[in-house]
């Protein structure tokens, strides 16, 4: 079972929180959001924890799912990634082609991706 984090708790997120909690492939840890007031009223509605950083989420998590705002994409998922965690992203990907395709590279060289070229 891998341990699972939300990047991000708004609408969408509330919904990926959800099922993560409801999976029995995953074990959800808690979840981080920039929206400190939000944040508390999720964690004491829902009862997920709220992480007080990004960087606190990731290290506890084998996988986070990045919920973000899409201008925020790119620079948590290289977070994630190079951090050796699995990284599940809403999309879009991120904002540009490049920016996507630099997440890609990043993905193959933490050795989470071995078949997007063939």
């Amino acid at each position: 079972m891998l341990k699972a984090g939300v990047i991000g708790a708004g609408h969408l997120g509330k919904i990926h929180l959800k099922l993560l909690n409801q999976s029995s492939k995953y074990e959800l840890v808690g979840f981080y959001d920039s929206n400190v007031e939000a944040a508390k009223n999720i964690a004491s509605e829902f009862g997920y924890k709220n992480f007080q950083t990004v960087e606190g989420l990731i290290e506890t998590c084998d996988m986070v799912d990045v919920v973000t705002p899409t201008l925020f994409h790119f620079e948590t998922a290289k977070k994630v990634l190079e951090a050796g965690k699995h990284l599940f992203i809403e999309k879009p990907i991120t904002k540009s082609v490049e920016e996507a395709e630099t997440i890609r590279e990043l993905a193959k060289r933490t050795a989470f991706v071995d078949k997007w070229d063939k």
